[in-house]
């Protein structure tokens, strides 16, 4: 009766094992049974798969550590067992531990793992990438820094550049890019940041003012007022009121006090031009403007402290002035502490050119003109001419042209030169050949003998062009295209009522 029994209870206990030998091996997860001893009592299917079977030595002994990182979970009282890792042989898992009882009764420890070298593999190539991330950060960081200070190297040199090659800065109007003329502008961008005072030279028409301009844009002052006087256009008395004010009852009509033009401008910068015209009495009040930064009113006694920058220029030899006793000594000094001389336009014909464009594009929206075309001639013909009034003459010479102008371009005809200021009339007696041949091309001769001869001839008939014409056996319309030609103009010829 009892064999029986053994026998049944042995099948059942066979059916048990070879069940749960199958529940194991269906599961996805590697599990191993480890005895107390460490030793390997069973691997299920993923197990043998990933380390094989038997069990590798390398990953046996792994084992035992394993198992007393879980000891606490042996305990059928301990709480729900904790996920942990570990690298068995080279293969990274992670694991949880559970105590088991086998059906013979030994104790045994259930090991539950998975493999999680994939997800190692991205945690390594995250970690690198962040590491990748943060050195690719550093180093474009570091290059931002050095680009940085490039960047500031090249803006220096760049500054450096535009003042060498004559940058044109929003207030510069004036045009031309000859080598005087980029020279000039360096000047201006070398003493314009300072507070000295600057006296600008050249002839007239050369554009004076342009640089007083250009000087106070780039100087510190550039935000402060800006005033400009013609010292020759305004009587000493009432320049001397205008520029340094009156009191109460300085003279007729002195109703209030009046603050001048130094108190108004005060922290800016005043612009007199022509100052080689001024009056003695007035050198002396400028004077103390220039030595002591103070003015006194007209009929007052008390000076006033003003803080002015003084931009001068002048068309006179200031120079030959001095030694003609008509300018002192000490006042030139003073205003000559800073001398910008600006090139007459004969000195710098390669910016005749640049000047033509720039005229002809300005007087061409003015007048609704359709002129696109200068011919080489014309050109050639402005290079040949002297300038004696500088580019004043050549704006008005090139207005004039395009105001006449009857196509879509300018014609020698259209030019009409203005007479030479510096040289004598005509002479009546004759034509000084003596002094032309050598110098000036026949064309231009024969157009000055023309020019004299129908001068002198309208002088004659007191600007009477049918008389003139008469006298000359030409007519009356080629007498007239000839004057335009020659820019002579009848009426100053005319005998005054």
């Amino acid at each position: 009766m009892d064999q029986p029994n053994l026998s049944t209870m042995q099948a059942e206990v066979d059916r048990l094992s070879t069940n749960w030998r199958t529940l194991l091996d269906a599961m996805p997860e590697m599990v191993f049974l480890v005895r107390e001893d460490g030793g390997v009592e069973y691997l299920n299917r993923s197990a043998r798969a990933c380390f094989g079977d038997p069990c590798p030595e390398q990953v046996a002994a792994g084992l035992p550590p394993v198992c007393r990182d879980c000891r606490d979970s042996l305990s059928p009282a301990a709480a729900a067992p904790s996920v942990r890792e570990a690298v068995l042989g080279s293969t990274p898992v992670e694991f949880s531990a559970v105590p088991f009882i086998g059906y013979t009764g030994e104790r045994l420890i259930m090991l539950v793992m998975r493999d999680i070298s994939q997800r190692k593999s991205y945690e390594n190539e995250l970690l690198q990438f962040n590491t990748s991330i943060e050195t690719i950060l550093s180093q474009k960081i570091s290059e931002l820094e050095a680009s940085e200070v490039m960047r500031q190297k090249l803006s220096r040199q760049l500054n450096s550049l535009k003042m060498q090659l004559g940058h044109y800065h929003k207030a510069d109007r004036m045009v031309g890019s000859s080598r005087k003329m980029r020279e000039l502008r360096e000047m201006i961008h070398q003493v314009a940041g300072s507070d000295a005072t600057i006296l600008i030279t050249g002839e007239s028409g050369t554009g004076k003012e342009l640089v007083a301009n250009l000087v106070q844009a780039t100087s510190g002052r550039e935000d402060k007022p800006f005033l400009k006087i013609n010292c020759n256009a305004i009587s000493d008395s009432l320049l001397e009121a205008d520029l340094f004010g009156y009191e109460k009852g300085a003279f007729t009509g002195a109703q209030t006090r009046k603050i001048g033009k130094f108190e108004v401008v005060d922290g800016g910068t005043i612009f007199l031009d022509e100052i080689g015209d001024i009056s003695p009495h007035m050198q002396v009040s400028l004077l103390r403007v220039l030595q002591n930064g103070e003015i006194i009113r007209v009929g007052g006694n008390e000076p006033v402290q003003v803080d002015v920058r003084v931009i001068a220029a002048t068309n006179v030899d200031l120079a030959q002035a001095v030694k003609d006793k008509k300018f002192r000594l000490d006042l030139y000094y003073r205003l000559n502490i800073i001398t910008i001389d600006i090139p007459p336009l004969r000195d710098r014909k390669e910016d005749i050119v640049e000047l033509v464009s720039h005229f002809v594009n300005h007087y061409r929206l003015a007048f609704d003109k359709e002129i696109d075309f200068v011919p080489k001639s014309v050109i050639n013909r402005l290079l040949l001419h002297d300038w004696p009034g500088n580019v004043r003459e050549l704006e008005n010479l090139i207005q004039r042209a395009v105001l006449m102008s009857k196509g879509k371009m300018i014609t020698e005809g259209d030019l009409l030169f203005d007479q030479d200021p510096r040289m004598e009339q005509p002479v009546r007696n004759g034509f000084d050949l003596n002094g032309r041949l050598g110098s000036l091309p026949l064309k231009e001769i024969l157009a000055e003998v023309e020019t004299t001869v129908i001068t002198e001839t309208l002088r004659r008939c007191e600007g009477n062009v049918g008389l003139a014409a008469t006298q000359l056996h030409i007519g009356k319309t080629a007498l007239y295209d000839k004057m335009k030609q020659r820019g002579i103009l009848p009426k100053v010829l005319r005998k005054p009522d």
